[in-house]
């Protein structure tokens, strides 16, 4: 391997992604680590820190030939000096992160939010590729948001730009967000908020797949949901409805705004497909100005796992072309 690579860094609450990757952002290598959270997470970064450097020797590759690296983080990060003002699941405050790895590898080191970082990756490699403005979805545990706008990042005046997760899209009797108030989007079009609302959809009409499933299994998740709707069940089908339809509000007033040529959605939800970017659609294109409607393309995401390594690198590359 005689090239130069990025080093691509996912950080994650169970393991932290990382990978080579060339400079046109193939990944060349990749690999994980267990992300170990003991006395909050100071480890970490030294394991990561350990391991390149170890699969440096391995690979047979020198130092010199590491350009720089990104990192994607939970939590709220202070992104102009890398340091993680709070990412609760790895026990990290006000950590200098940036500073940190920067000593341990010896390259420069930029830092994001995971979920930028995830929406950067599909805008060099994924299903946004080549969009200048582009709006990344990712429907997980909660719902993760990244806004790029010509062809950068947006952070806004406290880093805190991206929070879809947390507009507000159920304005009276909202269920409770972790974030403390009621109603966000998150409640609703997460793979929690879809359980939720298929869980007390068959509790008001116990009948069809999704009494089926909550018989046999004691639980209602996402995936049943979905399931049950692609297979004709109305009970299901009213609660995809009911959540993309908070969705489709949501992205269509992000639209309004933001005028993004591409919307990626992404995270385990996405793995529903075309059937529920048709449901998106359908809300969407009620609540968007008709132009952007007819403009704005929506995708489901396809870098999967490997967005987050992408991103982080993509991101390196563009903090080493400015050094």
């Amino acid at each position: 391997m005689n090239n130069k690579f990025l080093v691509g860094i996912d950080v994650g609450g169970t393991t932290v992604k990382l990978a080579f990757l060339d400079e046109e952002g193939v990944i060349k290598e990749k690999w994980e680590v267990e992300t170990n959270r003991k006395e909050q997470g100071k480890y970490i970064m030294r394991d990561v820190s350990d391991s390149i450097l170890q699969k440096v020797i391995q690979l047979g590759i020198s130092n010199e030939q590491l350009l720089a690296a990104g990192v994607g983080a939970p939590g709220f990060i202070d992104v102009q000096n890398g340091v993680i003002i709070e990412a609760v699941n790895l026990g990290w405050k006000n950590y200098a992160i940036q500073e940190e790895l920067e000593q341990l590898l010896n390259i420069p080191v930029v830092v994001d939010n995971d979920a930028n970082l995830a929406a950067g990756g599909e805008k060099w490699k994924g299903a946004g590729e080549g969009a200048e403005n582009l709006l990344a979805v990712t429907l997980g545990t909660g719902v993760g948001g990244g806004i790029i706008a010509g062809g950068e990042i947006i952070h806004g005046d406290s880093g805190m730009a991206g929070e879809i997760g947390h507009i507000a899209a159920v304005k009276e009797q909202g269920a409770p967000c972790n974030c403390g108030k009621f109603g966000c989007l998150e409640t609703v079009a997460s793979a929690t908020g879809i359980a939720r609302l298929g869980l007390e959809a068959v509790q008001r009409k116990p009948e069809g797949y999704l009494k089926k499933i909550l018989d046999e299994s004691g639980t209602i998740s996402a995936k049943d949901v979905f399931d049950g709707a692609k297979n004709g069940d109305v009970v299901s089908i009213s609660v995809v409805k009911e959540s993309t339809d908070h969705l489709g509000f949501v992205l269509a007033n992000l639209a309004n705004a933001l005028n993004p040529e591409t919307i990626v959605i992404g995270g385990g939800v996405s793995k529903a497909g075309s059937f529920l970017v048709d449901y998106i659609r359908e809300a969407f294109n009620r609540f968007a100005i008709p132009k952007i409607a007819k403009d704005t393309t929506i995708r489901i995401a396809e870098l999967e796992n490997d967005a987050g390594v992408i991103g982080a690198a993509w991101l390196a590359k563009q903090k080493r072309t400015f050094l």
